[in-house]
């Protein structure tokens, strides 16, 4: 075998059709485009979402209250569940929560809010804490790091 010697599968190509190029080639006439009508012109765009001038789906749907386009999502972690989930000294990280499935992994920021009691010592590293969730945490006599984001 030589690279001579390479060709396509049978039917894998076929020549291309040339409409428009008289009655003779069988595509003639109005060249494959139907009668009269806006398809049938040359330079024919239509919109992103046009229905043929019915009101398109976009405009029909009911829209209701405001969406903020720069709202901060945070992934939310509870005092209990680092206390169930982490003995003592334990150096808790974002990276950790999502090691643990605590966290989803696409989730980009944690917050750490007060939800029941912690009475083991850790050391928390999140990009934010809920005032009461900080001072419980100190009281058990472990530390906050606020990760800069």
């Amino acid at each position: 075998m030589n690279l001579s010697d390479l060709k396509p599968p049978k039917g894998a190509k076929h020549t291309k059709k040339r409409v428009g190029r008289g009655e003779g080639s069988g595509s003639g006439v109005t060249a494959g485009r139907g009668h009269k009508g806006q398809k049938s012109r040359s330079g024919y765009h239509h919109k992103r979402g046009f229905e043929g001038g019915q009101m398109p789906l976009q405009r029909r749907v009911p829209k209701r209250g405001f969406f903020n386009p720069f709202r901060v999502e945070y992934a939310v972690v509870n005092l209990d569940t680092l206390a169930d989930r982490f003995a003592a000294g334990t150096e808790v990280t974002p990276e950790l929560l999502r090691e643990r499935r605590l966290v989803r992994s696409n989730a980009k920021l944690v917050k750490i809010l007060a939800r029941g009691d912690i009475d083991t010592a850790l050391t928390v590293k999140a990009h934010r804490f809920s005032r009461k969730a900080s001072e419980k945490i100190a009281a058990a006599g472990g530390q906050t790091e606020v990760i800069p984001t």
